[in-house]
């Protein structure tokens, strides 16, 4: 069910509570648990083989970005999410990202444009070592530093906030065929945009960067359809 995440991209320290996120997230976008399913954190932490303070903390982690339900008195359950309510979050997400980009565009300095490049670099390391779990953790910091460049700290919060609902679905993308180097061009396009101080070309890039459309939506929907299909 994914445990192997625990040792992988040693070059970054990640905290047990976000691998054990991580690995949740992965095993209920790949079906393990149904939407509905409860998890329990005494059982889940005897699966991990860990103290049930992460298994706590990742569990409140994915509550705050809507993954998992907390009903009092009775558990936390696997949210309920809809193909369509999936993609009405893509479509609000890329909206957001367009926004970073285009006020990014105009108010990222030297400084921050030479870390967004690093933070390029990084992607591409692990994009042509095909290291996909690397590749994800160096997107989301190559995402952030685009929300933080916006200087608009409204707009950032709700970016971050959205990101991390969609989180485990961003990452199952990276597994299609090819998509690891499709986005690493995207990012290519969206960094020569930035650079150049194009608002509107950063705003156009991020946006289609993130929309759900073509064959990535036809990705998600088969994915969505074989979860329901292993749970029938």
């Amino acid at each position: 069910m994914g445990e192997s995440l625990l040792n992988e991209s040693p070059g970054r320290r990640i905290p047990q509570a976000q691998r054990l996120r991580d690995l949740l997230e992965d095993a209920i976008v790949e079906g393990h648990y149904a939407p509905g399913d409860r998890l329990d954190p005494e059982a889940l932490a005897r699966q991990y083989q860990c103290s049930r303070t992460p298994i706590r903390e990742a569990l409140t982690q994915l509550a705050a970005s809507g993954m998992v339900k907390v009903a009092p008195k009775r558990g936390t359950f696997v949210a309920r999410l809809s193909v369509t309510e999936l993609v009405e979050r893509f479509e609000v997400m890329a909206e957001l990202e367009g926004m970073c980009g285009r006020l990014a565009a105009r108010r990222m300095n030297d400084d921050a444009l030479a870390t967004l490049q690093k933070a390029q670099a990084a992607c591409r390391q692990c994009m042509l070592e095909g290291d996909i779990n690397g590749y994800y953790y160096e997107n989301g910091e190559f995402h952030r530093l685009i929300y933080e460049g916006s200087h608009n700290a409204f707009l950032a919060q709700e970016a971050r906030r959205l990101h991390a609902m969609l989180k485990p679905y961003r990452r199952l993308q990276l597994h299609a065929r090819h998509r690891l180097e499709s986005s690493w061009c995207e990012h290519e396009r969206i960094v020569a945009a930035l650079m150049a101080g194009d608002a509107e070309t950063a705003q156009c890039e991020l946006r289609g960067h993130v929309l759900l459309q073509g064959e990535r939506f036809n990705d998600l929907v088969a994915s969505m359809q074989r979860l329901g299909q292993a749970h029938a």
